[in-house]
């Protein structure tokens, strides 16, 4: 690496940025001080940021930093994780005083980021910058704008509390647009999006993202089917389970996969949470179960109170773990659903005996509780139709297409309502045209049959 001057401050990394320190390379042994810490990685409220880089001459990345005062401060950019949704970010951080200060950020109604700096001025402060620019009705484009009065202004102000209104109140930067790319489904603007928040029945907060199709009418339509589509995750602290972690101004692509059904007539819940909790000693997996059909019952009884639905018109479905929680749900909740989509799952835990996703004990220390999360050992307790889809070429070692032909055969043998197909040449996801056609298809079939009563 490059000589340092004496007594100049380098900035150790000790990975990612949950924990950072600074050190003065004119001492024989630095003293190393941490300077950006998170208490617990799962609290996304409190992130102040991950540093942000550029390429020097030789083609290296290094840090972008700012001087002030004859000081180097360092830029971070984040999430902007909140109660309000995400609203991406940049700040300039005092590794001295440890103080960040919010140099830009995003704000309703439009979802931005900083994709790129085109200019800066003599301190190393952001000028001109390109912009991804989007909301739920405008396609994801690329604008050039300068940030730099904004930034002046901020940084002029002493006062932190005067800062933080000058960050929502000034005027939106003027910017040039460089990219139009047009709305992929113009049948589909005007389609209705909401954050939703409810909680589960032990108090643990849940959030979703509620879709209704454009046309839909609750006064003159009344309940319609919904399609549900989750994955569970894990966590340590019930505190945090239910953070938001989107934003209500992003664009829905309709590509993303439930949401082809809002043109047949679906609501769609995407990604409810599903938090498996661990507190304290306790490992979440210990409890999978009892916690994920008290999530499922959760997001069942928000959408019927909200009227959008009616019970026996609800859909689960999932990709990969999600296609685990499913069957999960079809063996542990009889009747919460109409019938399950499970894409490209696993189902037997026997076959990952040396741990998966979050749970890092192995078959033979806790064979009770990969017995227990198996829905293949309890496929004669399911008694909703299920519809396995799987690529034949699945090489991830923890959804082996083996896992759906075992479960398929599982169930069928205990006389159950079970349809299995599998996609030639794919792997865990799916790209072929005729794959993916084939299974929009397979899915319409299935809802059109169980949930449109």
């Amino acid at each position: 690496s490059e000589a340092k001057e004496e007594g100049e401050t380098v900035l150790m990394g000790a990975g990612g940025d949950v924990a950072s320190a600074e050190v003065d390379s004119s001492v024989a042994v630095p003293e190393k001080r941490i300077i950006v810490d998170r208490p617990n990685w799962e609290d996304v409220y409190s992130d102040q940021g991950s540093f942000v880089s550029k390429s020097n001459d030789a083609g290296k990345s290094i840090l972008r930093t700012v001087k002030k005062d004859g000081e180097t401060h360092f830029l971070l950019s984040g999430s902007g994780a909140s109660e309000e949704g995400n609203m991406p970010f940049m700040a300039v951080l005092d590794p001295h005083s440890l103080k960040t200060t919010r140099l830009w950020q995003s704000r309703p109604p439009m979802y931005e980021n900083i994709a790129s700096f085109l200019s800066e001025d003599e301190t190393g402060l952001p000028e001109q910058v390109i912009l991804r620019r989007e909301s739920t009705d405008l396609n994801p484009n690329y604008h050039i704008s300068d940030i730099s009065s904004g930034i002046e202004a901020i940084t002029s102000e002493p006062d932190e509390e005067k800062q933080k209104e000058l960050l929502q109140s000034l005027p939106r930067a003027s910017s040039l647009a460089i990219t139009t790319f047009k709305h992929p489904a113009p049948d589909s603007i005007g389609t209705k999006k909401e954050y939703v928040t409810y909680e589960r029945a032990d108090g643990v907060k849940l959030n979703a993202q509620l879709y209704l199709p454009a046309n839909y009418n609750p006064e003159t339509d009344g309940p319609i089917p919904l399609f549900m589509w989750a994955y569970p995750r894990e966590f340590k602290d019930a505190a945090f389970a239910g953070q938001k972690r989107d934003s209500p101004h992003r664009f829905s692509f309709p590509s993303r996969v439930p949401l082809y059904w809002l043109t047949m007539g679906y609501a769609i819940l995407d990604g409810p949470a599903f938090p498996i909790v661990g507190q304290g000693d306790e490992e979440p997996n210990d409890t999978f179960l009892e916690q994920l059909v008290a999530s499922a019952q959760a997001a069942v009884d928000y959408v019927v109170s909200r009227g959008v639905t009616s019970r026996d018109t609800i859909a689960i479905g999932g990709h990969s773990y999600g296609a685990f929680m499913t069957a999960n749900l079809l063996a542990h909740a009889p009747g919460l659903f109409a019938c399950g989509v499970a894409q490209s799952g696993a189902y037997n835990r026997s076959l990952t005996p040396f741990g998966f996703q979050s749970e890092e004990r192995t078959m033979w220390e806790v064979p009770e509780v990969y017995t227990k999360m198996s829905p293949y050992f309890n496929a004669h307790k399911i008694q909703d139709p299920l519809l396995l889809i799987h690529g034949d070429a699945d090489t991830n070692p923890g959804t082996l297409t083996l896992q759906s032909e075992r479960m398929f055969q599982a169930m069928k043998g205990h006389g159950k309502v079970c349809k299995f197909v599998n996609l030639p040449f794919e792997q865990h996801g799916y790209r072929g045209y005729e794959s993916v056609m084939h299974s929009l298809a397979e899915v319409t079939e299935w809802l059109d049959t169980y949930c449109k009563k």
